[in-house]
């Protein structure tokens, strides 16, 4: 009766109640990760740092682009890799988390959005070590850090926000149809390229750009760079759309994987 009463409370409290079991499996996982900290805290930034040099690369010598408000171009990408390196990992891990787990689904009651929400907390640990070495960037690059940092918590909230909402939806997805995680790399990649992470999509212009305006990530790797990089706030109104649509994400989220939670056992 007691389960029962705690898997009908109100979300907040639902997570809450749930916070022990939650830390419990993020423990696990940054046990494993961190097991040797200069090995884990090298990972963290190895995945943003490669793909900052190899894009820098393509970019500064190959292909020219301008970003810009006269940002080198590393940190821009930096900034915008290191943002959905935290997206990718965390939908990633939480796509499998369910069908990775199936003797707890089928054998232990619990509350079940804990196997998602645990690689998202892993992977923002990751993302808060890469987000270390920006300071350091902007200081070799001479760019100075803003009063406007102070909003990058409220950032990070509306991307968490999204990814959760998501998270949950993948999750259930690769539960009902397992092929799921084989699209996820292909719609990953697609998804990177269609957000502003390692040029300005607002340069294209036309019907591509008007769709890719759409992009909620789009917005919130801007808002980052805005925020840490360029000392404004991010523009009001593309914000306020971009986190109603994150609320909406994780609402719908919540609601899908709460009403389809009772086949969880079968079909693990």
């Amino acid at each position: 009766m007691a389960v029962r009463t705690r898997e009908n409370a109100p979300a907040f409290r639902h997570l809450v109640a749930a916070r022990e079991l939650l830390w419990s499996f993020v423990q696990r996982d940054l046990i494993v990760r961190y097991r040797t900290p200069v090995m884990g805290v090298g990972w963290a930034l190895a995945t943003p740092l490669a793909q900052m040099a190899i894009f820098s690369l393509v970019f500064t010598r190959v292909a020219r682009v301008d970003v810009g408000g006269g940002l080198p171009y590393p940190l821009y990408a930096y900034v915008g890799l290191t943002a959905w390196t935290l997206t990718a990992a965390a939908l990633r891990e939480a796509t499998t988390s369910l069908t990775a787990n199936p003797v707890l689904l089928t054998k232990v009651r619990f509350p079940r959005e804990v196997l998602p929400l645990a690689p998202v907390c892993t992977a923002l640990t990751d993302f808060f070590v890469a987000e270390l070495l920006v300071v350091g960037l902007m200081w070799f690059y001479g760019v100075a850090l803003q009063w406007t940092v102070v909003f990058f918590p409220v950032v990070l909230v509306v991307h968490l926000t999204l990814i959760v909402g998501l998270a949950l939806l993948f999750a259930v997805a690769n539960l009902f149809w397992r092929d799921v995680r084989h699209l996820f790399d292909i719609v990953i990649t697609v998804w990177m390229f269609a957000s502003s992470v390692v040029y300005p999509v607002q340069q294209i212009g036309g019907r591509t750009g008007a769709l890719l305006a759409l992009n909620p990530m789009t917005h919130i790797i801007e808002a980052y760079r805005d925020v840490l990089l360029h000392g404004r706030m991010p523009a009001a109104a593309p914000f306020l759309l971009v986190s109603l649509a994150s609320a909406m994400v994780l609402a719908a989220g919540w609601l899908v994987f709460k009403r389809t939670s009772r086949r969880f056992a079968e079909l693990a």
